[in-house]
């Protein structure tokens, strides 16, 4: 004989009793499926149609992940890539000398009249290299130019000075911060036309 599966909560205004129907004992019995559940199995005649259900679970957005930055090191190759990669140079600003590579920044003394996000061109270039060739000045590599942008004006740490004299209760104390300037490098040009000398492989010069 088929049967069917009738939960009792569906039939809230049917209350079925077996002691008080006792002609009903034989067509009729309780099963616990679960805890706090029971199921009620009918005759053929009584239960209803079968219908299969089928249970679809909702689809999930996956979670997306916040993005990393990239490493400095990965920043500072990925703007120094192309044309002017493995490059550097040596230029003059005032009376000093500075080593610089396309992407990266040098702070310098002030430069007067400069503002931020100014493009400038730095002409006294005493040395340009590559991986392949050198370019050495005399004293200057001619038409040589490095191309930078400004980035801040600010000032240095600041500096204690303090003055002494014994005896002569004689003594001042004085701070100072030496203003500077921020470049960024962008590029290196104009060099290609001077005379270069090439570089050597250490292990070929050996062999």
């Amino acid at each position: 004989m088929a049967t069917a599966t009738l939960p009792l909560r569906l039939l809230p205004s049917k209350t079925l009793t077996l002691s008080t129907l006792p002609s009903l004992r034989r067509s009729l019995s309780v099963a616990a499926l679960e805890p706090r559940r029971w199921r009620l199995r009918a005759a053929a005649e009584e239960a209803p149609e079968a219908v299969e259900v089928e249970f679809v679970e909702p689809e999930t957005e996956a979670e997306e992940k916040p993005a990393v930055p990239e490493p400095i090191e990965a920043q500072l190759a990925a703007a120094g890539a192309g044309k002017d990669a493995d490059i550097f140079a040596v230029v003059m600003i005032g009376s000093r000398q500075y080593i610089v590579m396309p992407g990266r920044y040098i702070y310098t003394q002030r430069l007067k009249g400069a503002n931020v996000n100014d493009q400038i061109i730095l002409n006294k270039v005493l040395l340009v290299s590559t991986r392949e060739k050198a370019y050495i000045g005399m004293p200057v590599v001619t038409n040589a130019a490095v191309h930078a942008v400004v980035e801040e004006q600010g000032r240095d740490d600041k500096v204690i000075v303090f003055k002494y004299k014994k005896k002569k209760k004689y003594q001042r104390k004085l701070g100072h911060r030496q203003p500077n300037t921020r470049l960024r490098i962008t590029g290196i040009s104009g060099y290609e036309e001077y005379p270069a000398d090439p570089i050597l492989d250490p292990a070929a010069a050996l062999n």
